[in-house]
């Protein structure tokens, strides 16, 4: 089941995002006068059609869905034959050079828009976060700046924190760039005061060559788990015998202080038939009790369970704001967004990072599946994410994708003639070689990262 919801959820993403890129181009082309032959989703041989408008333009499915295209009016096409004196003022190449820039453009910006778009929907509506709460690991980058479980981030950089993402979104742009954060935060102090400090997390110490999702961990950060706080005691268990309490806080265990509730958890588990010396704080006062957790069958192994239920869930918020503050909001993500894509590359390039960063269609589509099953909020994030990178990507001037297209008109508008055909079907040869060797980098690492 989970496999097909996989796949499914990939077939939505590509499917929105090719469509969404190709419209982009036909519309534009259509504003631009120029006649559109076929819209293809898809690449190869067409396995439906059907012709739509006063121009017959032929809508069609192709048979391999990794991609799609726009086929316009072209005198370069081998099959364009002899065009019509009617259709020469349609004629793509006969557009003035700002017209096709215009065209071609419109692809990578369509998907920066759906981004957009997504994004002030995601903001307007509200989206459900982590509070960015720490839980910091002992002897960790985190811990040597200072920095201490139980302490909530309110600022980075100087900018508001509302939630962890927002937390993470900075963290990960200062490592990419090797610079200190500074974080404001509040500390509960014993006597119940809140403290505002402000500290500096060095971000150099990051190697950029294999900076992943794993880039809290190197810094010895998580989220804060809840504090070792007892719920529903059910009958006939080891915590009811012992005669333990909802709302009981366990402080310790046999003079072992507990972090937090999967650390009593864990304690529990590994300790089946042993009596505990639980240290408990209720209601103010401070008492010690003795617990033999019962022995159980879990998977195969024998654990200790007290029959009582710990909260494990992490504190989250939900805000909304206003559309046009959502829109800015959204816009600049996305550009935030852009501008980190293309920064990561540069450093890819140089070797600075690792490419290992880079990935293929088995990583996006597990990732959609993942994201699906989470729920449509984080299924929507992850397709504006991926629609920023199409159009980060498309944009490179590479020959074949359309940033290579925009270098030659762009080299036309300094010249005043058009670039030779011979250096651009060399150059067409060579983006395609490197396209194809970036497609065995990524389909190499998605092939790493199943079989780990």
């Amino acid at each position: 089941m989970a496999f097909l919801q996989t796949v499914l959820a990939f077939a939505v993403v590509l499917g929105l995002l090719i469509i969404v890129h190709e419209l982009g181009h036909y519309w534009v082309a259509r504003w631009c006068g120029v006649k559109v032959l076929r819209f293809s989703v898809g690449m190869g041989k067409v396995i439906w059609s059907r012709r739509v408008g006063p121009d017959q333009t032929e809508w069609a499915l192709s048979a391999v869905p990794l991609g799609g295209y726009v086929k316009m009016l072209d005198v370069r096409e081998e099959d364009a034959g002899e065009i019509a004196a009617a259709d020469l003022p349609r004629e793509f190449t006969r557009q003035p050079v700002f017209k096709r820039i215009a065209i071609v453009a419109a692809g990578p910006l369509s998907n920066f828009l759906l981004a957009i778009l997504i994004f002030a929907g995601l903001y307007s509506y509200g989206i459900p976060e982590p509070v960015a709460r720490l839980g910091v690991a002992a002897e960790s980058i985190a811990a040597h700046a200072g920095l201490r479980s139980g302490d909530l981030v309110v600022a980075a950089n100087g900018e508001p924190v509302r939630a962890w993402p927002d937390l993470r979104w900075t963290l990960l742009q200062s490592a990419i760039h090797g610079e200190v954060v500074s974080l404001d935060i509040l500390r509960s102090l014993d006597d119940g005061i809140e403290q505002k400090i402000s500290l500096s997390l060095p971000m150099a110490v990051i190697d950029t060559a294999d900076i992943d999702a794993q880039l809290v961990k190197h810094l010895g950060l998580d989220l804060a788990r809840p504090k070792p706080q007892l719920g529903q005691i059910l009958s006939g268990g080891a915590a009811a015998r012992a005669g333990l309490k909802e709302g009981d806080v366990i402080v310790r265990i046999n003079d072992e202080p507990v972090a937090d509730g999967l650390a009593l958890i864990e304690r529990l588990q590994a300790a089946p038939g042993q009596s505990l010396q639980m240290t408990i704080m209720r209601d103010g006062q401070t008492l010690t009790l003795l617990v033999v957790p019962d022995a159980e069958q879990l998977n195969g192994k024998t654990v200790g369970r007290i029959k009582a239920q710990v909260d494990m869930r992490i504190a989250m918020t939900t805000s909304s704001v206003a559309p046009m503050a959502a829109l800015t909001k959204a816009v600049r993500k996305t550009w935030d967004t852009s501008s980190m894509t293309l920064t990561m590359l540069g450093k890819m390039i140089t070797g600075e990072a690792s490419l290992k960063n880079i990935t293929g269609p088995i990583t996006i589509a597990d990732y959609a599946g993942q994201t699906a099953r989470i729920g449509a909020i984080s299924f929507l994030s992850f397709i504006a994410f991926i629609s920023i990178s199409l159009g980060v990507m498309n944009l490179l001037p590479i020959p074949v994708l359309d940033g290579g297209h925009l270098l030659y008109y762009s080299l036309e508008l300094l010249t005043g003639r058009p670039v030779p055909e011979r250096v651009t079907e060399i150059a067409q040869r060579a983006g395609l070689g490197i396209l194809l060797l970036l497609m065995a980098v990524a389909m190499f690492n998605d092939i790493v990262r199943l079989v780990q």
